[in-house]
């Protein structure tokens, strides 16, 4: 059994817009398909690395439709997953259903937590907070919400990494971040995410590795899979709809980005980079 629960995500106005503007974009197309298609690796080892296990209490933050929350409740550890979008929300709780795992679901800002200090055992995102706005406001509240000696196991894209540099090549199409909002791929560079925590985690590792993509036969099928299912792609295109000469330069940024990093030989290969970082709460 799966249950869902909602909390506010927001206290202020001006904040409540952003965030409701956040929840919407991930809406946008679907995620899921990247997820289940894509990306399903990644969950996995973010697991795996942490050290997940039965009798846990895990939280995955961020969880989208459940990349970490899932494989994390196979190996019977209790799991929180939680999301602004809860579009995402209820794609994971039906695959969790069907998968007969018991995770609980709810709606939730990771800068503004609703759980008690030490909740968890393990608190873990992959690829997800790394979209907050705030960096230094999650950093805080993953900390707040594990327990003393419990793992913190993140997992994101980095700046020089195929994502990262997506998001660069998006950059002059899209509309001006908000202020005071920091890029996500910052939280791919392990010197970042050492003075976001600072002293309040100890033994902290961090090492980059590749997930090797090879669903996509060509560059052109990379683009047009983003343009349908990635929020974030979906949502600067939007920006641009009505100037369809800058339709057709990104469609071409994105073919050439895809290009760059192509290793295949007939077919697309692409590592797309990522750092994976452990660490106990002190």
């Amino acid at each position: 059994m799966s249950t869902t629960s909602t909390t506010p995500v927001t206290d202020t106005a001006e904040d409540h817009a952003l965030k409701a503007k956040h929840a919407a974009m991930w809406a946008l197309g679907d995620y899921h398909a990247v997820a289940r298609e894509v990306i399903a690796p990644l969950g996995p080892i973010l697991v795996q690395a942490a050290g997940i296990g039965p009798g846990q209490r895990v939280h995955d933050v961020a969880a989208g439709t459940g990349n970490v929350a899932l494989p994390a409740a196979r190996t019977g550890a209790t799991v929180v997953a939680s999301d602004l979008t809860p579009e995402l929300l209820a794609d994971g709780r039906a695959d969790a259903e069907a998968a007969g795992l018991d995770i609980t679901w709810q709606t939730a800002d990771a800068e503004a937590q609703p759980f008690t200090d030490g909740e968890f055992d393990a608190v873990l995102s992959c690829v997800g907070v790394m979209f907050a706005p705030h960096h230094q406001l999650v950093a805080d509240e993953l900390v707040r919400v594990t327990r003393p000696g419990g793992t913190i196991g993140l997992l994101s894209w980095t700046p020089e990494g195929f994502i990262g540099q997506l998001f660069a090549v998006m950059k002059p199409y899209a509309p001006p971040p908000p202020p005071g909002a920091q890029p996500p791929p910052l939280w791919g560079h392990v010197d970042h995410v050492r003075d976001l925590f600072g002293d309040q985690v100890a033994e902290l590792t961090a090492v980059q590795q590749d997930l090797v993509v090879d669903v996509f036969p060509t560059p052109e099928e990379f683009r047009d899979f983003f343009k349908r299912t990635y929020g974030p792609t979906i949502a600067v295109y939007r920006a641009i709809a009505d100037d369809p000469e800058k339709v057709a330069a990104l469609d071409r940024d994105l073919v050439a980005l895809a290009e760059r990093f192509d290793r295949g030989d007939g077919h697309t290969v692409l590592d797309w980079e990522y750092l994976l970082v452990t660490a106990r709460r002190a």
